[in-house]
């Protein structure tokens, strides 16, 4: 990882990650589901027997999420210190990495784990895009503009 991205992708993390799990966990309430069987379900990606794993499966899956967000953060952050244009229109770009990260879950990771992706439903894809793009993507990009805005002040 190039010199003094640590912080940036750790904040991205940080901020998208709380986000996006606080999201998860009202739309959970909202349908009358438990928060901790919905990290459990999170969990089960790798770990497919974390759903029998009880309190242990929940903290694993929140492990899980922000291990993703880390890793969709660290991307972000370091391809805006290679292309200075991510970091210059962040806002376009913050809502196209927020529809690649949409993309990338649903018809990659989700489908090699599950077998296919979820039945999609309007709803789901709605919900899910609001969630990548404006929790996921652009706070992402906001916070590696603002970082390199305030490194070249400095520098």
């Amino acid at each position: 990882m190039p010199k003094g991205l640590a912080r940036p992708i750790l904040v991205a993390t940080a901020v998208a990650g709380t986000l996006d799990i606080l999201a998860a966990v009202c739309l959970t309430l909202f349908f009358g589901r438990e928060p901790a069987a919905m990290l459990r379900g999170v969990a089960s990606g790798p770990f497919p027997g974390a759903t029998e794993w009880g309190a242990a499966g929940s903290v694993l899956g929140l492990v899980v999420h922000f291990v993703l967000m880390a890793i969709m953060a660290a991307a972000y952050v370091i391809a805006a210190d290679r292309f200075p244009a991510l970091r210059a229109k962040w806002a376009t770009w913050g809502v196209v990495y927020g529809l690649v990260t949409y993309v990338v879950m649903n018809l990659v990771v989700v489908p090699l784990r599950f077998g296919g992706p979820f039945p999609p439903s309007a709803r789901a894809i709605g919900t899910q895009l609001f969630c990548h793009i404006v929790l996921v993507g652009l706070p992402i990009a906001w916070i590696a503009a603002r970082h390199f805005r305030t490194r070249s002040t400095i520098a």
